[in-house]
């Protein structure tokens, strides 16, 4: 059995600020998660190393189940973003260990491929409808078969999702927030348009999606839902806050369009009534913000048996790391729905080598042993760290409000 001798935590940032945990044994095998949490990346860094480290040294890696209740039930304090991104880091280490060791790539060990690839969703985004729909027609161009809309509103100065850059969106910036400024009318009157010309212009062979961001009362996400029910969207993502569970009740009564929810979340008990309750069609919860590949697992279990299917949030402040974890999960469970995915920075594909693949729509974890990716230590040790924040949201009359 292999015995863990050391636990360390690389921080870098290739473009973006990353938190990575590398696990090695006594056999010379290592594993790598990923612990980055957007905005606080070192609060992790710190709960790793000062808290969590120390009382894995000379434990089992293959024990993963009881590592995972150790970090979660020995804390007392449980849930948070902050422990639940570092125990997914060790989880996600602890399942690359054992891949390695059995010479399997993680979705062999998780029951195996349940599909031949998972769909993968790209952004397209512009500064007008206009732009927007010339940004997702060079994704049809790429061969996805599900692209998210996201428009510049007219009378705003900046909008969530819109960004100079063509294939991703990199929020988070800035030694201080910056402040951005939000009207819900002015929004509301521009989406319907958003997506009646997105189906004009790039038909019905398409999926579409859009995030709201949290930005609507429950009320307020029942008409938008209703208003979008003619161009079939596939979802409509983070329609308003999720903390009262309850809330999506009232959107369920006023709207048949898909909802997705839960890149926040970081436990299945952030989503156990929505899934109950068939308050959702897509849980969003990721790898890295929800207790690992361990836990994750059992909200796609529960999902599962009310028809829920999963969406992981794959944005680029989770690292090829949690990407390659997340498609072997993806690969493996039965109620797979959609993975989202936004390419990642040149320097940060070559500090995180790895084995997953983009074809027609489709990714796939790959076939080496573990997860199929690495760091270069190295290269990494050239990116250093440096703060940066998300933005914060006001009204026009500077109400704070939900970013």
């Amino acid at each position: 059995m292999p015995r863990i001798t050391s636990v360390r935590v690389i921080v870098t940032r290739p473009g973006r600020n990353f938190v990575t945990v590398k696990i090695e044994t006594d056999e010379g095998i290592y594993g790598i998660g990923d612990a980055t949490l957007n905005g606080r990346e070192l609060a992790v860094a710190s709960y790793l190393t000062d808290h969590v480290a120390p009382v894995l040294i000379g434990r089992d890696a293959h024990r993963i189940e009881d590592i995972w209740q150790y970090l979660y039930k020995g804390a007392y304090w449980r849930r948070g973003p902050v422990t639940m991104s570092a125990i997914a880091a060790i989880d996600m280490a602890l399942w690359d260990i054992k891949g390695k060791v059995a010479g399997l790539p993680v979705y062999q060990l998780l029951g195996g491929a349940s599909r031949d690839g998972c769909m993968v969703y790209g952004h397209a985004n512009g500064s007008d409808v206009s732009e927007t729909i010339e940004r997702a027609q060079e994704y049809l161009e790429k061969g996805y078969k599900a692209v998210r809309l996201q428009s510049g509103v007219p009378g705003l100065k900046s909008t969530y999702g819109v960004s100079g850059e063509r294939f991703y969106y990199e929020p988070a910036k800035g030694s201080l927030p910056e402040e951005s400024f939000w009207s819900t009318s002015k929004y509301m009157r521009l989406v319907p348009e958003l997506f009646q010309r997105g189906r004009d212009a790039l038909g019905w062979d398409i999926h579409l999606l859009h995030d709201v961001h949290h930005r609507l009362t429950p009320i307020e996400a029942g008409r938008l839902g209703k208003d979008l029910e003619p161009y079939r969207l596939f979802w409509l993502e983070d329609a308003t806050p999720a903390e009262n569970q309850e809330a999506f009740r009232l959107i369920r009564q006023h709207t048949t369009t898909p909802l997705a929810v839960g890149e926040i979340f970081n436990s299945i008990w952030d989503a156990k009534q929505l899934i109950e309750e068939q308050l959702i069609d897509y849980i969003r919860a990721t790898v890295v913000h929800a207790g690992g590949i361990t836990h994750l697992r059992r909200i796609a279990a529960l999902a599962d048996l009310y028809q829920v299917r999963t969406g992981c949030h794959g944005a680029t402040d989770l690292s090829p790391v949690t990407m390659a974890a997340a498609l072997h999960f993806g690969l493996s469970v039965p109620n797979f729905g959609i993975q989202e995915y936004m390419v990642h920075t040149e320097e940060t594909d070559a500090v995180f080598p790895h084995a997953y693949r983009f074809d027609q729509g489709l990714m796939h974890p790959g076939d080496a042993p573990g997860l199929g990716v690495d760091i270069d230590e190295t290269l990494a040790a050239k990116y250093e760290y440096s703060r940066a924040y998300l933005p914060v949201n006001r009204l026009e009359d500077g109400t704070m409000f939900n970013w």
